[in-house]
């Protein structure tokens, strides 16, 4: 396997790690730390292009703190230190990509659904600080479907105080391809209302993933839809720092899921980027 792999191929195991893993990420442009918050594989969300294998029985079903931060502990020393650059197959990662970008945190299912959130942000933010990393970010990758909850909005309060960012998912525009992706019982609504609140307390940055379902890719009236929720959000107070404009890289749930291809992209990116709120296009 080449360096280049790495990018289609996000295997969440390192080692004898249960919860840590490092990736090479293109969205983040370096290496990312891994934190899977939910090794039982249980997810409010049923997305039709994950690629999280739901057929087959976790290995592990409970986050072990201690151990979930020892983990943390010892990769943030390997990777400021070069070390993980020695280990097949980052040993043949090009020194521009050989940076520690962000200790990420989604995993096999929706993150913020662990039970004690803001105590896991609080204690890797100590971590982070221990070993002099500030200008490391801390990522949540979220479906947005929590942040009504207190003990996620106290998660997010910590991630603001220590150079976090959030990736909030938003790929639909009407209520009918939202169902269809995403497979969920969490209402729409919610999902725009808690993105819209939360972006209004700091800048949040959107992906969206679009795919081709059974050989067809989004209808244009559900892309300009799509950036009219964009538009809505704005326009209501939230601040958007940027769209993450990506297709499918890895193999997904469903046969029927099938990637767009980088020009279709830029056509979605070009439609958000008329709205006035930056997009950028990373293919499959």
């Amino acid at each position: 396997m080449t360096w280049q792999t790495l990018h289609t191929r996000h295997p969440r195991n390192w080692r004898e790690n249960k919860f840590v893993y490092p990736v090479l990420s293109r969205r983040s442009r370096g290496i990312s730390i891994g934190v899977n918050l939910n090794p039982d594989k249980v997810c409010n969300f049923d997305c039709i292009y994950c690629q999280v294998d739901r057929r087959r029985e976790a290995e592990t079903k409970f986050v072990g703190t201690e151990q979930l931060l020892a983990e943390i502990d010892h990769m943030l020393g390997l990777v400021s230190g070069g070390e993980l650059f020695q280990d097949e197959p980052f040993r043949d990662v090009p020194p521009d990509l050989r940076r520690l970008n962000d200790i990420a945190f989604s995993g096999d299912g929706e993150p913020t659904t662990y039970r004690n959130f803001d105590e896991i942000i609080g204690a890797v933010a100590a971590l982070k600080s221990r070993h002099a990393l500030a200008d490391v970010k801390m990522v949540l990758i979220t479906n947005a479907s929590m942040f009504h909850r207190p003990v996620v909005e106290q998660g997010l309060a910590i991630l603001d105080q220590n150079h976090g960012e959030v990736w909030a998912k938003l790929e639909a525009g009407t209520d009918e391809y939202y169902q269809l992706v995403e497979r969920t019982k969490v209402p729409f609504q919610r999902v725009l209302d808690n993105i819209t609140a939360a972006a209004k307390v700091r800048p949040l940055v959107i992906q969206s993933l679009f795919m081709r379902i059974a050989g067809a890719a989004p209808a244009e009236a559900e892309v300009d839809a799509f950036c009219d929720r964009l538009a809505g959000i704005v326009a209501a107070g939230g601040k958007l720092k940027s769209v993450q404009v990506y297709t499918v890289a890895r193999p997904p749930a469903e046969s029927f899921v099938t990637p767009l291809t980088d020009r279709e992209l830029e056509t979605i990116a070009s439609k958000v980027r008329a709205r006035g709120i930056a997009a950028d296009v990373y293919g499959a």
